[in-house]
């Protein structure tokens, strides 16, 4: 069988790529250099209630909530953490900061009560009880943030039409190790310019766990935290909620920073396919699309195929020059830590070969559970779907 033709087309797809990489290296500090939005000294600060649901004892999990306590922000704030088991250990960490910060109004939910698949929902279900103020900012516990994000937070909800705010993050390694920095180089040269260029171009209307800021009465007009009960991508789901009637939810110039904990390259795995499947329920055809972002493996299929000359060698040079150059513009656009330059060939690998796989099927796990996500994104249990396979056959 003939396949010399399938080479051209790899190589083709690879220069696409090249494209893509240096117009998002562009795009990238025009988006990290626009004017940001900023609360004079004689504006009020509005009460803010921040929501923390909580699962398990995570590396770094104290630093990554006392950066959220210790916010230079003189309005009134209240942090709502919340768990569903009373042998959580994240407990202990509450209870510390409870004690390093005793000014800072903490409570505490304890409830075990399951509203549907998507456990960090039905936390925060449970937990919507107790917001006290009209201003609410919701964020996983795995982000990471400066003295002054709350104050950006609120200077952006307070721009006219805007009725959410949501925002970008990049990688921080909780340790050394391989994984880790494997893990946080895939956000911020994978993650960070898709985003750029998506919102950029149009493309893309996303909203990001990391900050999803709204207000009370806005949270009542969706339906509550109820209605995404059952959503793998709650958070890509309450922005297109949020930006219903015409809305807008602002994403704003900085990133904030995502703790990568990653030790074992199964757990890297499992996540990142989590992540990937979670862009496929929502936008099929532009992540199909995205395969021109991974310029430099497809770059070497084009090598490897029968009738590959040394031109193909050259394209997959230049693409890896490419992911280069994007990588160190977006460290110095939004400040980031400079990466090890030697990984990027072993994260384009192994985020194509991820990518690839994300097409097999729909199984992913979070938190320790096996969930089947079907077409529309909506979460279903392995063990449902065991206990109707048992049901049918009998």
């Amino acid at each position: 069988m003939d396949l010399t033709w399938l080479s051209p087309i790899f190589l083709v797809l690879a220069l696409a790529g090249c494209v893509y990489g240096l117009l998002a290296a562009i795009l990238a500090g025009r988006f990290a250099g626009r004017a940001a939005p900023v609360l004079s000294a004689e504006a009020p600060r509005p009460s803010v209630t921040m929501l923390k649901p909580l699962c398990g004892m995570e590396p770094n999990l104290y630093e990554n909530l006392a950066s959220f306590c210790d916010q230079a922000y003189t309005g009134p704030i209240q942090i709502v953490f919340g768990v569903q088991s009373a042998s959580d250990p994240a407990i202990g960490v509450v209870r510390r900061l409870e004690a390093a910060f005793p000014r800072l109004r903490i409570d505490l939910v304890i409830d075990a009560r399951q509203h549907g698949s998507n456990r960090k929902v039905s936390n925060l279900i449970n937990m919507s009880d107790l917001i006290a103020h009209d201003l609410v900012v919701l964020a996983d516990s795995d982000m990471v943030v400066k003295p002054d994000y709350l104050a950006r937070i609120v200077a952006e909800m307070s721009v006219p039409g805007v009725n959410g705010v949501t925002c970008l993050y990049h990688g921080v390694p909780a340790h050394r190790g391989l994984h880790a920095q494997l893990s946080a180089l895939a956000i911020d040269v994978q993650f960070l310019p898709n985003v750029v260029m998506g919102t950029a171009l149009g493309l893309a209307k996303p909203c990001f766990g990391s900050t999803i800021a709204f207000t009370r009465k806005a949270l009542a007009e969706i339906g509550g935290f109820q209605t995404f009960r059952n959503d793998l991508a709650d958070d890509y789901a309450i922005g297109e909620a949020l930006r219903a009637n015409g809305r807008h939810v602002a994403i704003p110039s900085f990133t904030i920073g995502h703790t990568c904990v990653d030790t074992e390259l199964s757990g890297l795995w499992r996540h990142e396919l989590r992540w990937n499947r979670t862009i496929r329920n929502v936008d099929p055809a532009g992540y199909a699309g995205s395969i021109v972002t991974h310029a430099f493996p497809l770059a070497l299929i084009g090598a490897l195929m029968p009738g590959a000359g040394h031109s193909a060698l050259a394209v997959a040079a230049l693409a890896l020059a490419c992911r280069i150059v994007l990588c160190v513009r977006l460290e110095r656009a939004f400040g980031l830590e400079p990466h090890a330059y030697w990984l990027l060939p072993i994260r384009d690998i192994l985020s194509f070969t991820n990518f690839s796989w994300s097409f097999v099927s729909g199984a992913v796990t979070w938190k320790g559970h096996d969930y089947r996500v079907v077409a529309d994104g909506t979460l279903i249990p392995e063990a449902s779907l065991s206990r109707d396979a048992e049901a049918t056959s009998v």
